[in-house]
């Protein structure tokens, strides 16, 4: 995972570009003969809707055919990741695969229909959604300090929302926890507007939620971030110091997304949709766009993105079925 600056990017692109060209060679020129389909695991209308749909149309001109984006909600998105597996490897059907149906799945699910590190493999990096520790304005809590000190003090007296059960959100506290040794009261909502309205009416004394749903309560000032999961200071919350250099320097909780295709599509059509979703996310106006909503744009070569997945498996796999959690019976 990767996060260069417009010019390094660009350059990156480049280099990537050209090995897509020689991998290709004049065979290549045919691919992709007809439209492409992308599948999303969530409903039309949502974040990872809209990110589909805004990074594809600059796919689609760059590859010369339309990109299809094929909505496949249910089953905490199982169903989409589980079309996804099963579609022909030609290249021609590509997945917005997250951390959660890529990752966590393993462990949330005894019954998974697809195996992310089997049925899959990356074809770039395209977002990380921040994470923070928000509370009400009118809080007792003027930090992340404050906040942990008063966990260890009173445990499990301090009520914390997620948008629910096993979300990236969910699983952010858990570590959170983990390394900060305290215990929280937490509270699983249905998705995160019910929490974010119940902070804002001061009935809820915490929550977990992301950048991108919470960001507008946040700038306006009706809401207080206390830190960030990000590595480094978030740009649009310049003055909310990370977690990391909060006293927890180990801290990292991936809610990343990204494309991912079949397993067995060819090395030459992964490289050329990897070098185009690179050359895509290079965009000033794109990255502009994405950060706008509350995204940070990320950067990362099919091989760099493999790497990742099976870095975060290793972690959260285990952490997750030591905790217990599960979203089947």
């Amino acid at each position: 995972m990767t996060r260069l600056p417009p010019r390094r990017a660009r350059r990156a692109v480049l280099g990537a570009a050209t090995i897509a060209a020689a991998l290709l060679g004049r065979p290549a020129l045919a691919f992709p003969e007809r439209s492409l389909r992308r599948i999303v695991a969530y409903p039309a209308g949502g974040g990872s809707d809209a990110l589909a749909r805004l990074i594809g149309q600059a796919m689609a001109e760059r590859l010369g055919q339309p990109i299809v984006v094929d909505n496949r909600p249910g089953a905490d998105a199982t169903l989409g990741a589980d079309a996804a597996a099963k579609a022909p490897p030609d290249g021609h059907t590509v997945f917005s695969g997250d951390s959660g149906s890529m990752v966590n799945a393993i462990a949330l699910f005894r019954r998974l229909p697809y195996d992310p590190a089997r049925d899959f493999r990356g074809v770039g990096l395209f977002a990380d959604f921040p994470l923070v520790v928000a509370v009400p304005t009118a809080s007792r809590f003027r930090g992340i300090a404050d906040y942990i000190a008063a966990a260890k003090a009173a445990p499990g007296t301090i009520a914390c929302g997620t948008p629910g059960i096993g979300s990236p959100h969910h699983l952010a506290v858990e570590r959170f926890m983990k390394e900060a040794g305290i215990p929280l009261n937490l509270i699983p909502y249905r998705g995160g507007a019910p929490g974010v309205n119940n902070l804002l009416a001061g009935t809820l004394e915490s929550m977990m939620l992301d950048v991108a749903s919470g960001g507008g309560p946040l700038r306006a000032g009706n809401l207080r971030a206390l830190a960030t999961t990000a590595p480094g200071r978030w740009r649009t919350l310049p003055d909310v110091p990370t977690l990391r250099e909060s006293g927890l320097p180990d801290y990292r909780a991936p809610a990343w997304q990204g494309l991912v295709a079949p397993a067995a599509t060819p090395d030459d059509r992964i490289a050329r949709l990897g070098a185009t979703l690179g050359e895509v996310m290079a965009r000033d106006a794109i990255r502009a766009r994405l950060i706008e909503i509350g995204v940070e744009p990320l950067l990362g070569s099919p091989a760099e993105f493999d790497a990742l997945m099976a870095t975060d498996r290793a972690y959260w796999v285990p952490l997750i079925r030591d905790l217990g959690i599960t979203l089947d019976s």
